[in-house]
């Protein structure tokens, strides 16, 4: 099958290429890393002036009413340029309560958000879990007509900045929790990716009220689940993409012995590996983007496969760039190591690469023939 961007999807990537690379240039990078919130507000209304609060969200609810595709152009060209930003966290939110909210909780909360005056997060994993994917231990008690929330989430992205949190429980419910709402709790968390913030949230006795506990249950989150692994998978692609250029343009600059370190076999065959693992990395990306606006019943099994093959191609491929920059390459004054941390936080995140290769080989084993009798 062939397959290139439409001259829509190009405009989108140009267009994202060039906002980013002015706005997140090495030295505004490190200086939001050690800032409060690790982004700044100007920035983020910047791009929702450009429509990627709602880019995939549906028209009907103030969004752009785009695909899957273009949110994949749009978060490779994000990790392309490192960029720090709630995007991502907003994101999972808007196309959890696009595909899986009520019309009130749509009117509420997603049509804010798409249109940037909201942002919400995703508060998934429980203190002391092992955080895997569906393994939800918060447990709401029943209070009249909705519910109580006491618990403590972690790994909660841009938590201090959300303006709400979709909490999960062990019944695979989400619910609508409002971050200024009493008992609800922030800290601020550490994390080897200074560029997305981590936070703890704590909730105690936190009152749920029936109309913001979301309708969906367990299963029928998955079609979000695999959606935003293809965005995470772009993000990381991009991530390869970046650092394989740096890896590139240092080994044709760099001299030993009067020439260029790209002319030896050791260099030029790890750049080749790098160029290989991106570039497989890509197709199998928008393989999955393209199912999941055209044929939805392959994005399972195509977006476990971009997010194990992009999980490990988003830290090999920057490991390989510092190891092509030898010595300077590994230090904190090189930009390499913010590159090498996203790409490593990309592939624990929302299932790592073993946990999608399993669900890889399960369905094909399924569907694998019995085997013939001997």
């Amino acid at each position: 099958m062939y397959f290139d961007l439409t001259d829509e999807q190009q405009a989108i990537k140009s267009t994202a290429h060039d906002f980013l690379a002015a706005r997140y240039k090495s030295e505004r990078i490190r200086e939001l890393a050690e800032s409060e919130h690790g982004f700044e507000q100007a920035d983020w209304d910047e791009m929702a002036e450009l429509g990627w609060a709602g880019l995939a969200l549906p028209e009907q609810w103030g969004g752009q009413g785009l695909g899957i595709v273009e949110l994949a152009v749009l978060f490779e060209e994000m990790g392309y340029a490192l960029a720090p930003s709630p995007l991502f966290s907003n994101t999972v939110a808007g196309l959890a309560l696009s595909l899986c909210g009520s019309d009130d909780q749509r009117e509420r909360f997603l049509r804010p958000l798409a249109e940037g005056k909201l942002r919400g997060t995703p508060a998934l994993w429980d203190a002391g879990s092992p955080a895997t994917v569906g393994g939800f231990e918060m447990e709401g008690s029943a209070d009249g007509d909705g519910i109580v929330l006491d618990g403590e989430k972690v790994l909660v992205m841009d938590a201090a900045s959300a303006d709400f949190f979709l909490v999960a429980t062990s019944d695979g419910r989400r619910h609508l929790v409002e971050r200024s709402a009493a008992g609800v709790a922030v800290t601020p968390s550490t994390s080897i990716d200074l560029t997305r913030r981590l936070y703890a949230v704590r909730f105690n006795g936190v009152k749920v009220a029936t109309a913001d506990t979301m309708p969906a249950e367990a299963a029928e989150y998955f079609p979000v689940f695999f959606r935003l692994c293809v965005a995470l998978a772009a993000e990381s692609t991009g991530i390869a993409q970046r650092t394989m250029e740096m890896a590139v343009a240092y080994a044709k600059d760099r001299q030993q012995f009067g020439r260029p370190i790209g002319s030896y076999q050791a260099v030029s065959h790890r750049c080749a590996q790098m160029l290989l693992e991106t570039e497989n990395s890509r197709s199998a990306v928008y393989g999955a983007a393209w199912a999941a606006d055209a044929e939805p019943e392959s994005l399972p099994l195509a977006a476990s496969m971009a997010k194990a093959y992009a999980s490990d191609a988003g830290w090999r491929v920057p490991d390989a760039s510092i190891q092509v920059h030898g010595g300077i390459g590994f230090t904190w004054e090189h930009d390499l190591h913010f590159f090498l941390k996203r790409g490593k936080a990309n592939a624990a995140m929302f299932g790592d690469a073993k946990w999608h290769r399993d669900r890889v080989a399960d369905a094909v084993l399924a569907k694998a023939p019995a085997a013939a009798a001997v």
